[in-house]
């Protein structure tokens, strides 16, 4: 199991920036498996904390049904779009996908009834532009094949 803490330990620069991305705005979306083996689309808030990154679903939602019968789920940060004439200033945006791992019910005085998940990282993404605002920079991470990056015109 790869934590998001193992991750920032082997990758830290990588790491902060992909929580700054996370960080844009509070709303995120998640994917996950439908029975049907089709993608479900879910708007959803998730953390980065204590060495990990998780995530939680009220009791009855389609999602947890989701991750209960097949556990991969892709994050996806929320984007913006780059301003024209100013591409250079785009800060990008990043995927993390992994395996939903039950850590418990949601904790907290105000807490709706739900689970909370943390996420075993199988892939991390960032992609941006580069300094010129010329081509696109996509740089990944995988436990096995470590950090990638390629450049598209």
């Amino acid at each position: 199991m790869t934590s998001w803490g193992d991750f920032k330990a082997l990758e830290p620069q990588m790491a902060d920036l992909v929580e700054r991305l996370f960080a844009i705005r509070r709303h995120k979306t998640l994917a996950t498996l439908r029975v049907d083996g089709s993608p479900r689309i879910s708007g959803i808030e998730c953390a980065f904390d204590d060495g990990n990154l998780h995530f939680g679903s009220m009791d009855s939602a389609r999602k947890s049904s989701d991750i209960h019968r097949d556990p991969r789920i892709a994050l996806h940060s929320p984007t913006v779009d780059p301003v024209e004439g100013d591409e250079a200033a785009w800060p990008g945006e990043s995927k993390i996908a992994g395996i939903a791992i039950s850590a418990g019910p949601i904790e907290g005085p105000d807490a709706p009834p739900g689970e909370r998940f943390v996420v075993d990282v199988t892939e991390v993404v960032v992609i941006h532009l580069n300094e010129d605002a010329t081509k696109l920079v996509v740089e990944w991470w995988t436990p096995d094949g470590g950090r990638q990056i390629a450049e598209r015109t």
